[in-house]
């Protein structure tokens, strides 16, 4: 079932109004309490009403806008969020998908690029989407750096777990992954395999 959130709850108005001063516009920016809640919110709204999200909709590039980490809680055995923040603006970090969707529909390749001017360091890799979990399983597996817009290192790499040919047999168990909770045309929010969460904004 889809759903569109967007016009009937509180959260996505924290969220958006989160995205539109990032942006720059004159909105005020919710503070990093208050934006993890809302993605908590969100997370928690997507499960109840079981909300199904298509890889279509992730396609494009995304600015990340806010990350919380997580931390070992030793008492508990398990882990917490941390508080979150909100990515400082001179330092860029972008994810993008494409697919060809005339071939598969749920398969394609995540670029994630981080820029501190003048180093900019990207990795590339495949992605397996399932759309009934809105689970995006990917693996990096080639490395480009470049330094004042000159390509420095250009290679595959062995950090990835598994090659690209073998990586749509692998289980998503062994795989890095995020866990889409919310989609819409301005900004996606997920949770990652390690716990955290994140909110990126649509690259205008």
């Amino acid at each position: 079932m889809t759903v569109d959130l967007t016009s009937t709850t509180e959260f996505v108005t924290v969220l958006s109004q989160a995205a539109a001063a990032y942006r720059g516009q004159k909105n005020t920016r919710p503070s990093a309490e208050i934006l993890v809640n809302a993605l908590l919110q969100a997370e928690k709204a997507a499960k109840q009403q079981r909300l199904n999200y298509a890889f279509e909709s992730l396609l494009g590039k995304w600015r990340l806008c806010f990350a919380t980490g997580t931390k070992k809680v030793r008492e508990r055995g398990g882990i917490v969020l941390g508080k979150g923040l909100y990515v400082p603006k001179f330092v860029p970090i972008h994810i993008s998908f494409s697919a060809n969707l005339e071939q598969d529909s749920t398969k394609g390749e995540i670029a994630n690029q981080v820029e501190l001017f003048p180093i900019l360091l990207k990795l590339t890799g495949p992605v397996q989407y399932m759309g009934k979990k809105n689970l995006l399983a990917f693996d990096f597996n080639h490395m480009l750096i470049s330094l004042f817009g000159r390509v420095v290192y250009n290679k595959q790499i062995r950090s990835g777990k598994v090659q690209s040919e073998d990586f749509y047999s692998q289980p998503i168990a062994k795989l890095p992954f995020f866990a889409f909770f919310l989609v819409t045309k301005d900004f996606i929010a997920a949770r990652g395999r390690g716990g955290g969460l994140a909110l990126w904004i649509r690259e205008m």
